[in-house]
């Protein structure tokens, strides 16, 4: 990237457990959040700002330099981190689903996106759900 370009690349990205089946929970969802967290900052110039998410899919929040390219970027952080949890020798097993959905979004937004991925429980207990947020397919 140029010395001399000044970006604000916000964007949320989400995708879910194959066949939605309810395995992050408790410890394991920790352990993975924990790892996109660390594997998605080994890109230099990436920042999470948030994770979150439900028993069956993943919501985050992040800045990125322009030299990622999203779909390579994304598919990386989707199978290292099935591979790290299910080697870890527990009983669950992760596998995701194909697909993902990202949404591009201003920095005067990134307050209420931060807090939308933070309180995911929330929203889908109470059914108040920002459907552009939460696609991972086109119509």
């Amino acid at each position: 990237m140029p010395e001399h370009a000044y970006t604000e690349i916000n964007v949320h990205v989400t995708w879910h457990v194959q066949d939605d089946q309810p395995v992050l929970q408790g410890q394991l969802e920790k352990e993975v959040h924990r790892y996109i967290y660390a594997r998605a900052i080994e890109e230099p110039g990436v920042f999470v700002h948030e994770i979150g998410g439900t028993d069956d899919h993943i919501h985050f929040a992040v800045t990125i330099p322009p030299t990622v390219l999203i779909s390579e970027w994304i598919g990386k952080l989707k199978g290292s981190s099935s591979h790290f949890i299910n080697h870890l020798g527990k009983d669950t097993l992760l596998y995701w689903q194909r697909g993902y959905g990202v949404v591009t979004f201003g920095t005067r937004n990134l307050p209420w996106v931060i807090e939308y991925v933070r309180n995911q429980r929330q929203h889908h207990a109470s059914g108040n759900l920002q459907l552009r947020m939460e696609r991972t397919e086109p119509d």
